[in-house]
């Protein structure tokens, strides 16, 4: 590493960040440093290169951005591997492809729902909407014109503890994730404002609060989620005006928040003026607690979506503001992106009005609770944190892995999954455990084939850990 930095740094021309990201790059470029070299930690460097922290950190995130580097929380910046089709591109339908050619990849990035009924459902709808009057693909919609959608929207979360709802509190998004960055335009004020998270947290909440340049800070997390001390604490340092957080399924450590723990962050939330963000996207069974916004109805906001019990491919999601800030939620709705396609919110009105949907969604649960009782039955002698309708697992990983190592071992066998460090703010300590997510693309045979790999590599832990 001490050799590949010019003399001249310091006086170099163009940004300084620049030019040490350009170095490093050519350096992994012509194999000066190989895969898996560490780096210097960035308060070294900077006084090596004599200059400040935060023009090598910037160079580490940019190199970290492209793949280049990868960033181990708690053990530093090190080469990354090249590349490999499994990680090139998670937008892509690269990975369902992959699944097709190679009986030895499996995907449980995301979770994937087994299709049990619900694509014919879908196609039998559109065959409807196709059918439908000019109007509905010549106009512009109005807020009148969602109204039977809202309806039944409204029918469709009735059996929730959402507290007082009707059809005009409904705001219909594209999806969990636009629900989120919506709540987010409607509450946050100021030109730096301050919005808090789990400390292992939906990497979403960290991309909504920054694309509405906020600071997002972590709270720390017991076994039953948030620890109000901590909120209390972070509150008392800081002037957040939210919290974020996931008590019913969180993700991505399925934990949850029972009822006297939530009824603790509504007192800590109501003694700082802080509004609660409520994410129900990854639950699939019925709520077991009433809802932050039923708790605390002048502050809880609610996001949830369609995605994890019938399909994420319409997009379909929906926010819920507390009572008095429903107009502003919707006003945030209407000057964003105006509204849904009006063919979308026919085509979702058929479907959750029909009655044959909530029995596919029943079905849903069962097909993926098959997939989650496998990956327990291959990998129960390990710490695992699950349930039957989460349609993932926890994976605490035995002594001798770490999560990014085996993360990247898996992957060599085919298997895709997540880190823990990515669910981890960039400051902060991710545990070595990983997120498993239930392929419902696949057959049980083969998602046990992949259980049972990845029960060999538990078993069999590298001789030599780096440090």
């Amino acid at each position: 590493m001490d050799t590949i930095w010019p003399e001249s740094l310091p006086r170099a021309k163009g940004a300084k960040y620049t030019l040490v990201a350009d170095t490093i790059r050519k350096a992994i470029e012509n194999k000066t440093l190989e895969v898996g070299a560490k780096l210097p930690p960035v308060r070294e460097l900077a006084y090596r290169l004599r200059i400040t922290p935060g023009t090598v950190a910037r160079a580490y995130t940019i190199l970290t951005d492209e793949g280049l580097l990868l960033a181990e929380v708690g053990r530093g910046t090190f080469v990354a591997p090249p590349k490999s089709p499994i990680l090139d591109d998670v937008w892509s339908r690269q990975l369902h492809l992959l699944e097709e050619k190679n009986e030895n990849h499996v995907s449980l990035f995301s979770p994937h729902l087994a299709d049990v009924g619900q694509v014919a459902l879908i196609r039998e709808c559109l065959q409807k909407v196709a059918k439908a009057d000019p109007w509905l693909f010549l106009n512009y919609p109005t807020r009148d014109a969602y109204k039977p959608m809202r309806q039944v929207v409204a029918e469709w979360l009735s059996d929730l503890p959402l507290g007082a709802l009707t059809h005009d509190d409904i705001v219909l998004t594209h999806g969990g994730q636009n629900g989120l960055c919506l709540v987010f335009q409607t509450i946050l004020q100021g030109a730096k404002p301050v919005v808090l998270v789990e400390d292992l947290s939906y990497a979403g909440f960290r991309r909504a609060g920054e694309l509405m340049r906020a600071e997002v800070i972590g709270i720390r997390m017991d076994k039953w989620g948030v620890d109000p001390d901590a909120m209390d604490h972070v509150l008392r340092q800081t002037p957040a005006q939210a919290v974020c957080v996931s008590p019913e399924v969180q993700n991505p450590t399925g934990l949850h928040t029972p009822l006297e723990r939530r009824k603790e962050i509504v007192e800590v939330a109501r003694r700082h003026n802080v509004q609660i963000v409520e994410d129900d996207c990854y639950r699939m069974g019925e709520a077991r607690e009433p809802s932050f916004r039923a708790l605390a109805p002048e502050r809880g906001w609610h996001v949830s979506s369609i995605s994890k019990i019938l399909t994420p491919a319409l997009r379909i999601g929906f926010a819920i503001a507390p009572r008095e800030r429903s107009a502003d939620l919707r006003r945030s709705a209407e000057y964003g992106y105006f509204g849904l396609a009006q063919p979308l919110a026919e085509l979702t009105r058929l479907l959750l009005s029909d009655p044959r949907t909530r029995e596919v969604a029943s079905d849903v649960r069962k097909r993926m609770g098959e997939y989650v009782r496998v990956a327990v039955n291959v990998l129960g002698g390990f710490d695992l944190n699950w349930a039957p309708d989460v349609p993932f697992l926890w994976l605490n990983l035995p002594a001798g892995w770490r999560s990014a190592a085996f993360s990247r071992a898996a992957e060599r066998e085919g298997i895709q999954l997540r880190s823990a460090d990515e669910f981890a703010l960039r400051d902060g300590r991710a545990p070595n455990a990983v997120r498993i997510a239930i392929n419902g693309h696949v057959s049980l045979n083969r998602f046990e084939n992949a259980m049972v790999r990845l029960r060999t590599l538990l078993d069999n832990p590298p001789e030599q850990i780096s440090v």
